[in-house]
């Protein structure tokens, strides 16, 4: 009897660290063509930044750490700047979200500094939005059609690298996206596989 007692502990222990593990992981539900989770967040200078300020608008959301190396290659060349420059106006919104646990207001303000962003950088250090939009890597790119349902998630190229002159030839998808979307046509590569740093979410 106490062999059976036991065992039936040890299963329910285990079955909570299984689910303490699992809730950390991204939650990674929303489909490409649904609607997508609804946020509000402080950017770098404690500005408050609701998706629904961008009502009518297609939105970019670029998973962001400026310890990672992947996100530091688009960044020192200027590359991730001139790509977003290209397309924010009337029609287009670019937000970066920094689910790291560390990410302060602060650390998002020097990063900005440090590398001429223009554009909000949000403070998920909790997490919540991250995993409501299963973001697992830095760069890690969503994009959101006009009517904020989900239009495109992935990889910001085809070229997973650490290396600057890797950026060379390139098929970015984000900007091949973004055309086909501001042209009115369906995006013909509404899926790619991330890659980069692991979001670095709390434990």
């Amino acid at each position: 009897m106490r062999k059976y007692i036991a065992a039936v502990v040890l299963l329910i222990a285990a079955a909570a660290v299984f689910t303490q593990v699992a809730a950390k992981e991204p939650s990674n539900e929303t489909a490409i063509g649904k609607p997508v989770p609804k946020f509000t967040l402080e950017d770098q200078n404690g500005k408050t930044v609701a998706l629904d300020d961008y009502k009518g608008k297609i939105v970019v959301l670029e998973w962001f750490n400026e310890q990672c190396p992947f996100v530091e290659k688009h960044y020192s060349t200027g590359h991730m700047n001139m790509l977003a420059q290209k397309y924010v106006g009337s029609d287009v919104a670019w937000l970066l979200i920094n689910s790291s646990h560390f990410a302060t207001n602060d650390s998002n303000l020097r990063a900005a500094h440090d590398w001429k962003i223009d554009r909000p950088i949000l403070n998920d250090a909790s997490g919540k939005v991250g995993m409501a939009y299963g973001a697992k890597n830095t760069p890690h790119m969503f994009i959101i059609n006009k009517d904020q349902t989900l239009a495109y998630r992935g990889g910001i190229d085809n070229k997973p690298s650490k290396n600057t002159a890797d950026l060379d030839g390139t098929t970015n998808y984000v900007a091949q996206a973004l055309d086909e979307l501001k042209a009115g046509k369906p995006v013909s590569q509404p899926e790619t596989k991330p890659y980069g740093c692991s979001v670095k979410y709390a434990d």
